[in-house]
Order: structure tokens, then sequence, then C-alpha cells
């Protein structure tokens, strides 16, 4: 059975670290046209919508070929919202207007790295495990288990049995790209919550993966993307 697939994009005004992140030119165009971009490549969605409370970022939006049929409420826009609260807003906005959907993709609006490719990867992944989501994570570059932490001007090991233990023989250790979730929509209002119980993995290339929070990332991020375009 065919799936009827909506593309989210949560994207509020408020960024206290990066100030208009969400739309702050990155290699000159705003970030969120990236992933808006990717979504409508996809050719997976049957739309691709942003959930802003922001007008310039709606505007962006709209102009980038995404829709905007309604505004986040006050309650979502906050520092405290979840990114599970506001896919269940929007949810229930469509349900109000009669639109149902199987499937969602949730995106981040600082999502460069993101491809048609991995989306519709992502959501094949989703159909033929099962699985409650697909999760796109990456590798640790170096074994958290020989993690250290400083105390009192000091370098300690957090786990020091694992002192004399060679990397190779370490468990590999994984993270959130903080990029997309593609969720089973049944289950994710079921359990309301992006990790769900059977969650899959995609993984991807820490080259394609970039946490986008201090100014710093983001002159790394357009670095490691300029890179992978030159490489194409």
């Amino acid at each position: 059975m065919e799936k009827n697939i909506l593309a989210i994009i949560t994207a509020r005004g408020g960024s206290k670290r990066i100030p208009r992140k969400n739309i702050k030119l990155f290699l000159g165009q705003p970030i969120i046209k990236y992933s808006i971009g990717a979504s409508l490549q996809a050719g997976i969605f049957a739309e691709v919508m942003v959930s802003t409370d922001d007008r310039a970022i709606a505007d962006v939006a709209e102009s980038s070929g995404a829709t905007v049929p309604f505004f986040r409420s006050e309650k979502n826009s906050g520092d405290q919202a979840t990114t599970a609260d506001v896919m269940l807003e929007v949810l229930a906005e469509y349900q109000k207007q009669g639109k149902n959907f199987d499937y969602v993709c949730c995106l981040y609006p600082t999502a460069p790295f993101v491809t048609s490719a991995r989306l519709v990867e992502a959501v094949k992944l989703l159909d033929q495990t099962g699985s409650d989501a697909v999760l796109p994570v990456t590798r640790f570059s170096f074994p958290i288990q020989r993690a250290l932490k400083i105390e009192s001007n000091l370098v300690k090991m957090i786990w020091p049995e694992n002192l004399n233990i060679r990397s190779q023989d370490l468990m590999p250790a994984y993270h959130d790209c903080g990029q997309f979730y593609a969720l089973n929509i049944k289950s994710f209002l079921e359990q309301k919550k992006l990790y769900m119980d059977k969650t899959a993995p995609l993984i991807i290339p820490e080259s394609e993966v970039q946490d986008i929070d201090t100014e710093e990332d983001w002159k790394i991020a357009e670095m490691k993307y300029k890179i992978l375009q030159a490489g194409k």
C-alpha cells in the first residue's frame, strides 16, 4: 500500500546562541532552504510544511516551496517545548482539517547535510523493517569508554577500568546526527516520543554530520559542506 507521508521542518523564531539561526545565510542562502530543498527533491512527501511562530521564517519557507498552513502556538514556541510536542501539535492541526498521514519525517532547519537520497533511504527502512522509527546516527570517532573528566584541575578517566583495553576491543558507540527522524505516526501518537521502542538506525558517515550550535560550528559546517560538494 502506498504510504501518505508528511515532512515537518521545525523552525521557531527564538535562537539565543546564533541569532536568527534558522534563516541565517549558509554559503549564500538561508540555511532552512537546504532542508526544504532535500524534502522537495525526495519526491515522497504529500506535503512539506514548516512549523514556525515567525513571519520572516514563514516567508522564506514559502518562497522556497514549503507550506506554512498554520502558525505554531505560543505554548510550543518557547525554550521548553520539545520536538515531540511540536509534532503532536502539527499532526493534531492536520487531523482537524481531515488530513491524516501514515509516516512523518521531522527535519531540523539547520541540517544542510541532509539529502533527498537519505530521506528516501530512511522511509524505505521504516517500511521494510516495520520499525516505529528510523534514526540517523553516526559513530563516535573516538571510543567514549576512554572519556576523560577534570576534577580539581586534574585529568581523570571516567571509566578507569578501560585504560588498558585496546580501542578495537571496545564496543562502538553512536550518537544522533541531529538531522531528521522518520516516524510511523500510529506508533508516535501512542508513544509520544522520538526514540521509540523499535527504532532502527540509519548509519551516516561522520563527514556528513555537523552539530551547529555556535558560530565556530557554523564555520566548520560550511567548510565540510564545501569539501563534500567538491568531491561530487
